[in-house]
């Protein structure tokens, strides 16, 4: 990325550090309304504005009025072409420090930034995957030139070049429960690598090949003996749900518990069925554990949840003090709240469902178009 008074592209990945920076960027989005209002680029340092598309085919000037002097302006659309040409229109104008997105916001919705989480005994790491554009995150635990991957999404290449570079072998591949919101890409990765893809089975009743079972009681060792994960099954959000301690230091808490909020059950149809298992979860079970756990979701849902260098992560004591879904003492109350004027559900959350059962094959474009937009896995998520 340069500057002048030339069109400049800008990637996903920069765009990515810019946010987690907190730098100032002013952005014009030329989607409808409808998308936008829906789905949008969001940061600390971010100012967004939404002028759609066919409004600026006249001319840009409704734009010029709104853009402030001086400042780096980054034009947006769903794929690319349209910011271009509205980009190309606002240099054309006198305008300098324009870009576009490079790949609009399908490319936004994919990048993956690694940030390391901590460090493990015996030299081992954890490392946290950032899908900044759709709020998903994944991990890493690296131990003696091993690797598992936890909730691994389908853009494998970047788990497949990450170790390669690092000289790590990936050893397993575990789903904290049947995805709804985003394809998983835990089975193709372990196909490709040999390793063994773990998925929680009562989770895995509808699905059409083999896996590994994800239960409480077992032991996953990274790196020989030297780092364990454990299961921890967690109902609630899955009736198969399974968190993982890792290292004794980390609670994977999967989509039952994020930073801001709780995980919502009615992703399946059984929001009625699951609520007390929900609550049993986070009010009983999750109670039993070490206030000291670093709880690492599977999602966040609000900007603000993204800490220093873009870090999601709390201690489970604060979580149990500051998150509003672990103080609803009163019963009926709590059910109300995961059960009633939830957010809108994650698009294409059934077809995505019953691609991760396997039984169905979609392909990568039809794929990335189930995935546009925002998680919504939590209940706070409006």
């Amino acid at each position: 990325m340069t500057t002048g008074s030339e069109l400049q592209m800008m990637s996903a990945q920069e765009l990515t550090r810019i946010v987690l920076s907190k730098e100032q960027l002013f952005i014009i989005d030329v989607r409808n309304e409808g998308d936008f209002n829906d789905w949008k680029i969001e940061g600390e340092g971010i100012e967004v504005i939404n002028i759609p598309y066919f409004e600026l085919l006249d001319g840009v000037d409704p734009a010029l009025d709104k853009i402030p002097d001086g400042e780096k302006v980054l034009v947006v659309c769903a794929k690319e072409g349209s910011s271009i040409f509205v980009a190309e229109q606002i240099v054309e104008a006198g305008r300098s420090h324009v870009y576009y997105l490079e790949g609009g916001m399908k490319s936004w919705s994919e990048h993956l930034e690694p940030v390391k989480i901590g460090d493990l005994k015996d030299g081992g790491a954890i490392y946290q995957f950032v899908r900044i554009g759709k709020g998903c995150l994944s991990y890493m635990v690296v131990s003696n030139g091993e690797a598992a991957i936890i909730d691994t999404p389908r853009m494998t290449h970047v788990f497949e070049s990450f170790t390669e570079e690092n000289k790590l072998q990936i050893r397993h591949t575990l789903d904290t429960h049947l995805h709804a919101d985003h394809i998983s890409g835990g089975r193709s990765l372990a196909e490709k690598t040999g390793a063994t893809y773990w998925l929680p089975p009562k989770d895995a009743d509808e699905v059409v090949f083999n896996y590994s079972k994800l239960e409480e009681g077992q032991v996953i060792t990274v790196g020989g003996t030297q780092i364990n994960i454990q299961p921890v099954y967690s109902p609630g959000h899955t009736i198969g749900s399974t968190s993982m301690i890792v290292d004794d230091q980390y609670l994977l808490s999967g989509d039952i518990l994020f930073i801001e909020s709780i995980g919502r059950p009615d992703l399946a149809g059984k929001a009625e069925d699951w609520v007390e298992d929900l609550r049993r979860t986070l009010y009983t079970r999750y109670k039993e554990l070490s206030d000291d756990l670093i709880v690492l979701p599977a999602h966040f849902g609000k900007v603000s949840e993204l800490g220093e260098g873009g870090k999601v992560s709390a201690r489970l004591g604060d979580l149990y003090k500051n998150n509003l879904g672990l103080n609803i003492h009163d019963v009926d109350q709590f059910r109300r709240t995961v059960t009633e004027n939830l957010p809108p559900q994650p698009n294409a959350y059934q077809e995505i469902r019953q691609t991760n059962m396997g039984k169905i094959v979609p392909t990568d474009e039809e794929q990335r178009e189930m995935e546009i937009g925002p998680n919504r896995c939590a209940v706070h998520d409006k």
